[in-house]
């Protein structure tokens, strides 16, 4: 697969920093911003790709200008880690169809992935998420999906594709790579009962924004157990965050937005990050592209400080701890990262027919181990255990 045939280069000239563009601290001059040729991946952590593509936007059609407004304010900030290694492959040529785009995308996306680069996806409307999972699909890899948005995009099965409208189509993949999915940030008011329900009747994960605001670190457990994960700018208020037409006063705030990130940047698994729904021509003053280049940054930070304590073959790296919760299994197990002080508990999963019984290591909170030992249930745990025993 030639890249080169598939992206046109961005306009460095146009995206030049004004103030000390020579400075080479700045992430205008440290970045491999790919021009001509076929790009050199060698050695390269990150692709940044610009999407385009807008043609299924629901009341967003010019979010299909968002890739080099938000390069543009990405470029002016400063690299600390010399040992990030970014390429900028550009932004995708679309394709006939929005299907070929989705297409031509999922290809790139599972190179990259393949290649052990981790794809930054600057759409570009969030139906793009879909291309994003398809993309496992073609490397055949079952995946955890993340979603930071006000709303669950569900749809139903006779809905055509929209940007609010693509869960219901990854669901309904045969054969299907899903294994979960987590919504984090949803606003209760913006969502139907029917959807929550469904939701839940489906075993998936959502947090609401008022939630998770108490307390930001419990997003950390969410987003570790995902390959991927995509931002929909709906999830920040607008306040914060005017460039979308589909967000509310209502939202995370910006450094809150900015500690997703570096949380899902920290996730060991996380293999492709996608942002998306941002409009340049609602922005006021360049203030939603300003956060999310700083959106990109933290998320760039976090993957430099991956602790890599995922193997439990060797469980000396890790303490122990057996705590009874009635109701439940005989007890309860969880495992505290000696490394990174990161906690997960175990989740039995059962295999009735061949009478076997596998562990699944859940990534949790301190604040679930506290649960129980208060003799409560971990909500988290319950969920897990139901999806994979039902």
């Amino acid at each position: 697969m030639e890249l080169k045939s598939y992206f046109q280069p961005v306009d460095v000239v146009s995206l030049e920093p004004v103030e000390s563009p020579e400075d080479p601290h700045l992430l205008f001059n440290y970045i491999d911003i790919w021009q001509d040729g076929e790009p050199e991946l060698s050695g390269k952590q990150f692709a940044i790709i610009g999407v385009p593509e807008s043609r299924n936007a629901f009341n967003n059609d010019t979010t299909r200008l968002a890739p080099d407004e938000v390069r543009r304010y990405l470029y002016q900030l400063f690299c600390w880690k010399s040992q990030a290694q970014i390429i900028d492959l550009g932004n995708l040529v679309l394709g006939d169809t929005v299907d070929d785009t989705y297409s031509i995308l999922s290809e790139v996306i599972a190179l990259l992935v393949n290649d052990g680069i981790l794809p930054i996806i600057i759409g570009g409307s969030n139906d793009l998420a879909f291309a994003n999972y398809k993309a496992y699909e073609l490397l055949q890899k079952v995946v955890n999906i993340v979603s930071v948005d006000a709303r669950f995009d569900l749809g139903s099965e006779e809905q055509p594709m929209k940007s609010n409208a693509y869960l219901n189509k990854i669901i309904l993949q045969q054969p299907n790579f899903l294994l979960n999915y987590s919504n984090i940030g949803y606003q209760t008011y913006m969502n139907s009962p029917e959807v929550t329900d469904m939701m839940e009747k489906l075993y998936f994960e959502s947090y609401r924004v008022g939630l998770l605001r108490q307390d930001m670190s419990e997003v950390e457990p969410i987003v570790r157990n995902a390959e991927m994960l995509s931002l929909d700018v709906s999830a920040i208020r607008h306040p914060d965050a005017p460039g979308n037409p589909n967000s509310s006063a209502n939202g995370f705030y910006g450094e809150e937005i900015c500690q997703v990130a570096m949380y899902a940047g920290l996730s060991d698994k996380l293999s492709s990050f996608g942002i998306y729904e941002y409009d340049p021509l609602l922005d006021y003053n360049g203030q939603t592209a300003q956060l999310l280049g700083h959106v990109i940054w933290y998320f760039i930070e976090g993957v430099l400080n991956r602790c890599n304590d995922l193997d439990f073959k060797d469980h000396n790296n890790y303490t122990k701890f057996s705590v009874s919760v009635t109701g439940t299994v005989e007890e309860m197990v969880f495992y505290c990262s000696k490394k990174s002080g990161r906690w997960w508990v175990v989740v039995p999963v059962v295999n009735a027919k061949k009478n076997t019984q596998q562990n699944y290591y859940l990534p949790c909170s301190l604040t679930d181990y506290h649960t129980a030992c208060n003799d409560q249930i971990p909500e988290r745990w319950w969920r897990a255990f139901n999806k994979f025993n039902h």
